[in-house]
């Protein structure tokens, strides 16, 4: 090995990598941080790689790519899960190995690493959308090689070489394993490692509770073009400052908390708590705006292969063509999802009270319970019926 490219938070973890990748590889290091939302400044990863004498140093603002190229395409499938998960970490993943991939590509460098740890999903979706973007690409995975099995081991490699901790900053750090962007924060291990614990309400650094959010319901607007939120409350917003004003919206309002046990792609079930209130907010909206403008088979359709695009992003098969391959059939479904949105955020809770658009489907005249003036011939309910019914009555024969 030469030259390895490097996802660098700045944090402790990414800074021994560095160094052990320097050392174990005998090779030059460049890192790349990515600014995709996570609510902290990324610029002082510089100082903290240059102070370990890394040379190229790539820092970059992808919050618009990320909310325009990723999470609106995912939200545009109403894509959730195991039923709950908004996926906010598995759709950042992608971004990031197609960054790390050019990167490399760029300044000739011979592979690529990372933090993700041997146990959970990342790995495998850093290196699953790093090949299928390069075939050739090496990887560097760290925790599956060293003997670093503790966080005692790490402080001590980075007293032994030399790597500046703040001992105050980390004293007073979240026990918790975090992870946040535009979309998300997750939390993971301490108390969460035992599902029947309740999460500590200062945990929670997003949203306010449910029970302390404002006694009075909030009102918002959302329009939307070709499935996508392009105004809120009338305000022309672009994706990425979108998902930032619905953020604080909602997370004043108490919602976006959810208390999951997924089942990890490596095997293992996991218990994590993620604030996703954006999110939230966008899958109660697209789908209250789809139901007037999305036929229903077509809408049915979309449903019935939903979980099989979510399992795909989940373990990291953003690019995979099955994956590109439904994401063209449910963008093609989205050239009629146009109109307006109205929610009631109370309390942790997202109430549609209002839909409209050019696009609806819904016919007052036909769906009224008053005189419909001939629209509907409710006689032909029977023959419906009957023809529906001719299986079943063969079936009671016997």
């Amino acid at each position: 090995m030469n030259k390895v490219v490097l996802a660098y938070s700045g944090g402790l973890d990414t800074s021994i990598i560095a160094k052990w990748l320097s050392e174990t590889y005998n090779c030059e290091v460049v890192t790349f941080t990515a600014d995709i939302g996570q609510g902290e400044e990324v610029e002082p990863a510089r100082a903290k790689a240059q102070a370990m004498g890394i040379k190229e140093i790539y820092i970059e603002d992808l919050r618009e790519e990320f909310a325009k190229n990723y999470v609106f395409p995912m939200f545009r499938a109403n894509a959730i899960y195991e039923g709950e998960y908004l996926l906010g970490t598995s759709i950042a993943r992608p971004l990031i190995s197609k960054r790390l991939v050019e990167i490399a590509k760029e300044v000739g460098a011979d592979a690529i690493s990372h933090g993700a740890t041997g146990k959970g999903n990342d790995q495998v979706r850093f290196e699953l959308n790093a090949y299928a973007l390069n075939s050739e690409i090496k990887v560097i995975a760290p925790w599956r090689e060293w003997n670093l099995s503790s966080r005692e081991s790490l402080m001590n490699y980075a007293e032994e070489h030399g790597i500046e901790i703040d001992y105050k900053k980390q004293s007073k750090k979240s026990p918790y394993s975090m992870d946040a962007n535009l979309l998300h924060i997750s939390y993971e291990g301490d108390l969460l490692e035992d599902p029947w614990s309740e999460p500590e309400e200062d945990m929670w650094r997003w949203t306010v509770s449910p029970e302390n959010a404002p006694d009075k319901p909030e009102y918002i607007e959302l329009s939307y073009q070709n499935g996508d939120i392009v105004a809120v409350n009338g305000e022309k917003l672009s994706p990425a400052a979108v998902m930032e004003t619905l953020n604080k919206i909602a997370g004043r309002n108490g919602i976006g908390r959810d208390d999951i046990v997924e089942n990890r792609f490596v095997g293992m079930k996991s218990r994590g708590c993620y604030e996703t209130p954006a999110g939230t907010v966008m899958l109660k909206a697209h789908r209250a705006i789809e139901s007037i403008t999305l036929d229903r088979e077509t809408a049915h359709l979309k449903d019935e292969l939903m979980p099989k695009y979510a399992k795909m992003i989940y373990n990291g098969f953003w690019f995979a063509p099955e994956r590109e391959m439904l994401q063209a059939a449910i963008d093609q479904t989205q050239s009629v999802v146009n109109g307006e949105v109205r929610l009631k955020l109370y309390k942790g809770n997202v109430i549609v009270v209002g839909r409209k658009s050019e696009n609806s489907l819904f016919s007052e005249k036909i769906a009224t319970f008053e005189d419909d003036g001939g629209a509907y011939n409710q006689k032909d309910a029977e023959g419906f019926i009957k023809l529906n019914a001719l299986r079943l009555k063969l079936k009671s024969l016997k």
